[in-house]
């Protein structure tokens, strides 16, 4: 079963699910969105590359900016680049590049996102792919990413998890975690706050 056009949600969502559920729903539910240093210095990276359209070198060319689709997962987005790569047949193979501020995270947000690239790619060109690649501003190096089984079963899965969120419209309750420093919705989500609120919501029901 495919998904309609006013069904599709922005393939971010996938990086901000796996990264956090609360920041997802505070995003794509709620309409929140905060800037930081965190998230201007990502602008900058990415304007950087938007800036550009299209160049070649050598056996490959490098598109900017790339328009996104999947009917069959339910997303639509951009690609910051997508590199072809001219085969010996001939033929142009799609590798798809997402940049980053940072550096690589211990989880697998940015790889499900740039997995779900590649799955959009795969169903508008009808092609195959295989491996892309994750570049972090804080290192200035590329990661490679492989599209295996496993990473392609998460990210159909995360997209299924973020229909069903956003399908819900309930915003999960606030857990605060070390990598909540690095969350641009930070002052916005408040989890030590709301974490207390709750405790103490809680204390008084037991005591009535």
């Amino acid at each position: 079963m495919n998904y309609t056009e006013d069904e599709l949600i922005m393939l971010s969502a996938l990086q901000h699910l796996v990264f956090c559920e609360r920041q997802c729903a505070l995003i794509h539910i709620e309409q929140l969105w905060s800037e930081n240093v965190l998230t201007a210095e990502g602008k900058i990276i990415h304007d950087k590359v938007d800036t550009a359209n299209r160049e070649s070198r050598g056996k490959i060319r490098i598109d900017y900016c790339v328009p996104l689709r999947s009917l069959r997962l339910g997303l639509i987005g951009k690609a910051d680049v997508v590199e072809f790569h001219r085969k010996a047949d001939g033929m142009w193979q799609p590798f798809p590049v997402e940049y980053k501020r940072g550096k690589p995270k211990i989880d697998d947000s940015d790889k499900v996102q740039l997995c779900a690239q590649a799955l959009c790619l795969e169903e508008m060109l009808n092609v195959e792919i295989s491996e892309g690649a994750l570049f972090y501003g804080q290192t200035r190096r590329r990661e490679d990413v492989v599209f295996d089984n496993a990473l392609r079963m998460e990210t159909e899965d995360t997209a299924r998890k973020v229909h069903e969120l956003i399908a819900s419209g309930i915003t999960p309750k606030a857990e605060y975690s070390k990598k909540c420093k690095q969350c641009s919705l930070l002052e916005l989500c408040m989890p030590r706050i709301n974490r207390k609120a709750s405790k103490y919501l809680l204390m008084v029901i037991e005591e009535e």
